[in-house]
């Protein structure tokens, strides 16, 4: 996998503000995309629209764990008033 580096401008789109993605960088038209923004960061990424039927189908596709642990109970003390 590569980065591919661009530049470019926000403009007024009606009343949103809009980007415009440079063929080296673009999705495609149509394309429904996830926004993330973390502070300066920005990331886009394809919307995967998944039926209940694909999504299980991709959650077989995951490996089983080697084994799995117990949970340790907690104990907790008796504090009058706490849980009340």
């Amino acid at each position: 996998m590569f980065l591919t580096t661009v530049r470019t401008k926000t403009f007024k789109s009606g009343n949103s503000e809009a980007v415009r993605l440079p063929k080296e960088i673009a999705f495609g038209e149509g394309v429904e995309l996830v926004a993330v923004r973390s502070g300066d960061v920005l990331t886009l990424y394809p919307a995967k629209k998944l039926t209940i039927q694909e999504m299980l189908a991709e959650l077989d596709k995951l490996p089983a764990p080697d084994d799995v642990q117990e949970r340790v109970e907690v104990e907790f003390l008796d504090r009058p008033g706490l849980y009340d």
